[in-house]
């Protein structure tokens, strides 16, 4: 299974991205690990979380029925007080009685922390995609920001634990270019 579908246009590329804004894209290790050592104030605040209707595109990839609940959470990753990224993972409701149940105990603190601190979990390879003005996660980002941002860029993969998948998209806002990107 690849995060990587024709049906919903997500990449390996990220050809005419702005430089800047691929160095971020391309980064292989815990994104909050590299935003904290690029700011001197870093903090998560939760959008939502709980159970929601499950987004088509990401159905397949986490083998639920579209149309049907999954576990989501959404946050903004805040640098020096600037919204620098929207997150937003999801995975099946029957993974939080177990392996992802510690994803639900989070609140304001990043899940990318756990991520890549847990020697098991596994990460696929990510994939990019520019988020259009009618995407869904480009509207619940796009809330936060004081104008309008023109095109997105965002990743994804999934995280795999004793079998159970985690799907992870971040949605890069343009605060992240006003970060040094170590």
């Amino acid at each position: 299974m690849t995060t990587c579908t024709s049906d919903s246009f997500w990449s390996r590329s990220t050809i005419g991205c702005d430089a800047k804004l691929a160095q971020w894209l391309h980064d292989h290790g815990s994104l909050t690990r590299s935003i904290q050592q690029s700011c001197d104030e870093f903090s998560v605040q939760v959008v939502s979380s709980g159970k929601s209707r499950i987004a088509y595109e990401e159905s397949a990839l986490l083998d639920i029925r579209p149309q049907h609940f999954a576990y989501s959470r959404e946050v903004v990753l805040f640098a020096d007080n600037q919204p620098v990224v929207f997150a937003h993972s999801t995975c099946a409701v029957k993974h939080l009685r177990g392996t992802w149940g510690a994803i639900k105990g989070l609140g304001n603190r990043p899940l990318g922390a756990m991520l890549f601190a847990h020697p098991q979990i596994k990460r696929r390879p990510l994939c990019y995609k520019v988020l259009s003005r009618h995407h869904p996660l480009y509207h619940r980002a796009g809330k936060i920001l004081p104008d309008d941002a023109g095109k997105l860029w965002a990743r994804r993969s999934l995280f795999y634990l004793h079998g159970a998948p985690l799907l992870v998209t971040e949605v890069f806002l343009p605060g992240i270019l006003k970060l040094g990107k170590i």
